[in-house]
């Protein structure tokens, strides 16, 4: 199990080593020019041409104008030479500079088409420090993966590039590639073609999705399939794309994706994307969490959780599938919300199959990674960059640890589900902090904003002070922050609980006194 944190903390960590390596962030304050128009729908038509690492491609979006809109602003890296744009039939001006892509519509217009092709960025090391990855699988075959999280989608299609746009009807993505090459991406397969020595797909989702989670990978795949019986009662196409070489491990990786979206399906709700399929693709790089596409780079490496097998990375790439892309924040100062609460759900499968003392053993150890440095819940308007760091995985997860504390079984794991399948805070309806708390609240009943403050604004701990009174009495208290807490305390009876404040509380113990002898909290001890 340490061994699996070791491994987790890699994944979160090695971005604060690339980070500086980064040309392109996104988020942030939103540009006043970008506020004027709300995007509908992508269609995506690429060619990819592996033999030089190009794209030849177009995008058409549909918007919708929600203010005056001299100027349609969208989001294109200067990698690419813009060829063409076109609304309906007719040419209009338009200018590329930098990561900005300018055009003048015609004053009815509600899409516009955009011809453009070049050399994406390489990924130096996706997925944090993401572009395309150009790789050969053992026999020779070519193997392209995209991973765009911290720079965002403009790095290969033109775009809104900001979280709080999502396309309210999704995306249709069409590809041409050299046949015999497959291409997965997210959604269903409406169509496939093979003539004059290529391959043709179409993709669609009629979902809202985060522009980094609209992706594609093209390889020389083995598909194996089943139908999923969903919580909700639909049956789910779910499918598991690895390269050919590796076919005899499909039947496993299908068993291990099952099993979590069971488990995932119990403590969160139904899968958010029954109308497209559940899927994982085998991609040349660790892995990230794009919609009903996740990609998979954990070679098969399975750990034993009770009588399972488990993948830490297919489990927690899965999670986001609620935590991130149903349920999404518009403002990356949010960010702990999709890695905390889907981080959380990666200690459920322990408690799930392993039991209570398997997912103790997780927490505790998860807890040894928090740094602690900054606050997790973060000022508005902050881009990839600024937000990302190690704890909005781990100490996220925690709070929903201690929360489960605080609330007791029967009411958290109603309460959670009951955020992830609320239609207020889903698919087109973005998240950010408040809302959890608000929601959290309501449900409980609890005043829970002390709690919240200090855990998620600040990096603040409870510090415990215990006073031996006499032989066998103790008195213990929090002396630097102003909040009660439920409290656990190991004496020589037993476990009792208390409420601990800056008011002392006595117990008596003959033996020294162990206070959260079980990990619920973070406390400065």
């Amino acid at each position: 199990m340490k061994l699996i944190f070791s491994i987790i903390m890699i994944f979160v960590g090695v971005f604060e080593v690339v980070a500086q390596e980064h040309k392109w962030t996104w988020g942030g304050k939103m540009d006043p020019l970008q506020e004027r128009y709300e995007v509908i729908h992508y269609s995506l038509d690429i060619e990819i041409l592996p033999k030089i690492q190009g794209i030849n491609a177009s995008m058409e979006m549909t918007f919708r104008r929600i203010g005056k809109l001299d100027t349609l602003r969208l989001n294109l890296i200067d990698n690419y030479q813009v060829t063409k744009v076109e609304v309906g039939d007719e040419e209009i001006s338009f200018n590329h500079h930098g990561k900005v892509l300018d055009m003048l519509p015609p004053e009815n217009a509600n899409s516009v088409k955009i011809y453009y092709r070049g050399k994406p960025p390489v990924a130096k090391n996706p997925p944090w420090s993401g572009g395309f990855t150009w790789e050969k699988d053992q026999n020779g075959n070519y193997w392209v993966g995209l991973s765009c999280q911290h720079e965002g989608a403009k790095i290969f299609m033109p775009c809104l590039d900001h979280p709080s746009s999502e396309p309210s009807h999704g995306v249709d993505m069409y590809f041409k590639v050299p046949f015999p090459y497959f291409v997965a991406a997210n959604g269903r397969l409406l169509n496939q073609g093979t003539g004059l020595g290529y391959n043709y797909f179409h993709w669609a989702t009629a979902y809202p999705v985060n522009n980094y989670n609209i992706n594609f990978t093209m390889g020389r795949f083995f598909e194996l399939s089943k139908k999923f019986s969903s919580t909700s009662g639909r049956e789910i196409p779910m499918k598991v794309f690895v390269l050919e070489e590796n076919k005899a491990k499909a039947s496993g990786l299908l068993e291990v994706l099952e099993r979590s979206v069971i488990t995932q399906e119990k403590y969160f709700g139904p899968y958010p994307f029954p109308d497209d399929k559940i899927a994982v693709v085998e991609t040349p790089y660790l892995g990230m969490e794009h919609q009903t596409i996740n990609g998979y780079g954990n070679n098969f490496q399975y750990t034993q959780v009770g009588d399972v097998n488990f993948d830490w990375l297919l489990h927690h790439e899965l999670g986001h599938e609620w935590w991130g892309n149903k349920i999404s924040v518009s403002d990356w100062a949010d960010f702990w919300i999709h890695e905390g609460i889907c981080s959380y759900g990666d200690m459920l499968f322990y408690l799930e199959h392993g039991g209570e003392e398997a997912y103790h053993e997780h927490v505790l150890t998860a807890a040894r990674g928090i740094e602690n440095k900054q606050p997790i819940a973060l000022t508005p308007n902050k881009t990839s960059e600024e937000a990302y760091q190690g704890d909005i995985y781990t100490k996220g997860a925690y709070i929903m640890h201690s929360l489960r504390f605080l609330l007791g079984d029967e009411m958290f794991f109603p309460m959670i589900k009951a955020f992830a399948v609320d239609s207020r805070y889903t698919y087109t309806n973005q998240v950010n902090t408040k809302d959890f708390i608000d929601f959290v609240e309501n449900y409980s009943g609890k005043d829970l904003e002390d709690f919240f403050q200090i855990y998620l604004y600040s990096t603040d701990l409870p510090k415990v002070k215990i006073n031996p009174k006499g032989k066998n009495r103790f008195d213990i208290k929090l002396t630097n922050v102003d909040l009660s807490l439920p409290m656990e305390i190991q004496t020589s009876e037993g476990i009792e609980k208390v409420v601990l404040s800056k008011e002392a509380v006595r117990v008596k113990s003959d033996r020294p006194i162990v206070v959260d002898p079980n990990g619920w909290y973070l406390l400065d001890k």
